[in-house]
């Protein structure tokens, strides 16, 4: 299978990061230890069908998909990092429950929370539009306000000096330069196809659909702030596909808000966290070459 118009990316873990291939997904992790161990992760069938061809459809299969995955690669780097002896395969109950919990948090906090704050301002004012306008806007901040104050923690500063350094990984493979050190470190620590890059669009897109819809009656108000979401998921992932997959004049006054925004969840990482970013994104490219046989269920030394 082909390699060369794939789109890698993949999101920072736990002191390591994981790279997602054609194949498999992939996980580096620097134990205390010093050594970087690596697994590779099956990618879900329903994911990877013809169905992720279709437009708009392919969005909310990312997400999904996206999610499996990034609770795994969290799980097993938690364990590793902590040198734990288990770090064996989640189930699929355990999966469900940590998604849906995150899926809820999400939905409640930055839907339906600023969707009641505008209610009082629509008590106040009488003006739907206004109260529209209101919520798009205590949602924007809530948003922000949330990324910069996990963004404070030491343990989130290190993960987000790895996210740093698995964009400049990304960079680095995409301008076809050998993935080394002195390489990398020339490149930027933002990319346009960021999951935070890809939250704010969605953001953004909500503040300008929710505004044409009317706030009565009470039931399509609610009702809209949740069913719409998936449309929304999928416009904003095509959105970030594009600008990420073309780069011109266009694409990059597009992605402005989300490469500045990306100041708050990305740091420049050191050169360790480099070093674990290139096993990641090395193993990712081996195994879609047919170059290794993958490992399941196991750690490997780097």
């Amino acid at each position: 299978m082909s390699n060369n118009n794939f789109l890698y990316g993949g999101q920072a873990v736990i002191e390591g990061v994981m790279i997602r291939g054609i194949k498999r997904a992939t996980l580096a992790v620097r134990k205390p230890n010093g050594d970087i161990v690596k697994r590779s992760i099956p990618l879900e069938s329903w994911a990877n069908s013809k169905l992720r061809n279709l437009f708009l459809i392919r969005g909310v299969l990312v997400l999904f998909e996206t999610l499996i995955i990034g609770t795994k690669a969290l799980t097993y780097s938690a364990s590793e990092a902590a040198e734990e002896e288990d770090s064996s395969e989640m189930s699929k109950f355990a999966i469900i429950i940590m998604i849906s919990i995150s899926l809820i948090f999400g939905l409640s906090f930055f839907f339906l929370l600023p969707l009641f704050l505008s209610s009082l301002a629509d008590s106040v004012f009488s003006n739907h539009f206004l109260a529209n306008i209101i919520e798009g806007i205590v949602r924007l901040f809530l948003f922000i306000g949330y990324i910069f104050f996990i963004g404070r923690m030491n343990d989130i500063k290190r993960v987000f000096g790895y996210h740093g350094a698995e964009h400049m990984t990304v960079h680095c493979m995409e301008s076809k330069k050998t993935l080394r050190y002195d390489n990398i470190i020339n490149f930027s620590p933002a990319h346009p196809r960021c999951g935070t890059s890809f939250l704010l669009t969605v953001v953004f897109l909500s503040i300008l659909i929710f505004i044409l819809i009317p706030r009565e009656p009470a039931w399509l108000l609610i009702s809209s702030r949740i069913f719409l979401i998936p449309v929304i998921t999928s416009v904003s992932y095509e959105f970030i596909r594009f600008t990420g997959k073309y780069d011109n004049f266009g694409t990059k006054i597009l992605s402005l808000p989300n490469l500045f925004l990306q100041k708050l969840t990305t740091n420049f990482p050191d050169k360790e966290m480099i070093e674990v970013s290139i096993v990641a994104m090395e193993y990712a490219i081996a195994i879609d070459n047919d170059e290794v046989n993958p490992e399941d269920n196991k750690f490997v030394p780097a």
